[in-house]
């Protein structure tokens, strides 16, 4: 297939691009480096370009010069690639190792630039045979604070002059799957997050005597148990939420009782209602264990990203078009959703979209092996040209539709 043979004859320059990336990833929504490489990147292709105002993205619109079917409207399709690295040190001895100190493309981020490139070039050869327009989306901030909102208040999914009829992204992972295998599941493909912050105020005092205090150690990790229990007791198992508590903290010496302590939270769900729901529930236990000992509490939410959902239509035609170019040995169905988060899940909500999964492990011990967020995750970039391809046969392809 010409989408397969083209990405296979870029194959040198996307690898190449990766590893440029790869050196100097940087955090969050500014990425100064990583947006100067992907536009260099781009130079010399027809595009529309623009980059953010308010974060450090890049967004380019190729026109398609076919027509569409008779009865048809022109389309728009949009492709997306996230670009920001984790605060993770790298321990893997590779050539092209990051020299940021403290800072590693250890999600894979590098891959999905370098293969929205690789697409974005396969279709720029291929653009007389595009009925339609695609909208290429190269986004900062996906591991927090979240790029994909504020492109989308600055236009994203207007771009092109109309709206984006759909959207795909696919994620590349370290472990978990067989090399070379793709990886997806209708509806549901992962969580909402969202973080809480619970503050249990008491009155400190001298550890000989806690009757003399109202100490806030117990009564936090007391909650902290309970948040476990109401979890089990109070959820569907067929509607599951995780809440899981990664921080807390109070007191500065072992006979002095502090003033307070503090847990951090953060909670998944896999539908709207629950999500709510969890939210109240939480608040609704903390606020009766501190009642409960004469204490108060302060309870602070930060509202993360929502469920990213794969459109039943959308997601069956990536994966046809998965196994019409790769093979059904390619595939494999997830059985159920991740509870990690993914903030392409604001683009799910406002047009139909796709986001499919391949495993660009190095080794055939998959199961074992580093996965993403490791300092030694590695990510084999060999599998680029596939990455490539299937963006582009899925603008190629949706157009025509």
């Amino acid at each position: 297939m010409r989408t397969l043979e083209l990405a296979h004859s870029l194959s040198d320059e996307i690898i190449a691009l990766r590893r440029r990336l790869h050196r100097v990833p940087e955090l969050g929504n500014e990425l100064p480096i990583t947006q100067s490489l992907v536009l260099d990147a781009l130079d010399g292709l027809d595009l529309e370009v623009s980059v953010g105002k308010e974060v450090s993205s890049v967004v380019a619109v190729l026109r398609g010069g076919a027509e569409p079917a008779d009865g048809w409207e022109r389309q728009v399709v949009l492709l997306r690639g996230d670009m920001d690295g984790l605060p993770v040190t790298e321990e893997l001895d590779l050539e092209y190792r990051s020299t940021h100190e403290g800072l590693m493309h250890a999600c894979g981020h590098d891959l999905h630039v370098a293969g929205l490139v690789g697409a974005a070039r396969i279709l720029h050869a291929l653009r007389d045979d595009l009925a339609g327009d695609v909208v290429l989306m190269f986004q900062p901030g996906e591991e927090g604070p979240g790029g994909a909102a504020p492109m989308i208040r600055e236009g994203l999914l207007e771009a092109a002059g109309r709206r984006v009829d759909a959207a795909y992204a696919l994620h590349v992972y370290s472990a978990e799957f067989p090399r070379g295998v793709w990886f997806g599941r209708p509806g549901p493909l992962m969580a909402a997050v969202d973080e809480v912050k619970v503050r249990v105020v008491g009155r400190g005092g001298h550890g000989s005597a806690p009757f003399r205090t109202k100490d806030p150690i117990p009564v936090a990790c007391e909650m902290v148990l309970a948040l476990q229990s109401m979890v089990t007791r109070t959820f569907d198992v067929f509607d599951p939420v995780v809440a899981t508590v990664g921080r807390i903290a109070g007191g500065t010496k072992e006979n002095i009782i502090p003033d307070d302590a503090v847990f951090e939270a953060t909670l998944r769900s896999l539908s709207d209602d629950t999500r709510l729901a969890l939210r109240e529930r939480v608040e609704r236990l903390v606020r009766g264990i501190a009642a409960a000992h004469g204490l108060e509490v302060e309870v602070d939410f930060t509202i993360g990203y929502p469920v990213t959902v794969n459109d039943p239509d959308e997601y069956e035609f990536a994966r046809e078009t998965i196994v019409d170019l790769f093979g059904h040995d390619r595939y494999a169905t997830m059985v159920e959703p991740e509870m990690g988060s993914e903030d392409f899940s604001f683009v799910g909500q406002e047009v139909p979209s796709a986001y499919v999964n391949l495993s660009v492990c190095p080794s055939d011990d998959w199961a074992e092996a580093p996965d993403n967020h490791s300092p030694r995750a590695e990510f084999d970039d060999a599998w680029l040209p596939d990455a490539a391809a299937l963006l582009a046969e899925l603008a190629l392809r949706r157009l025509r539709r």
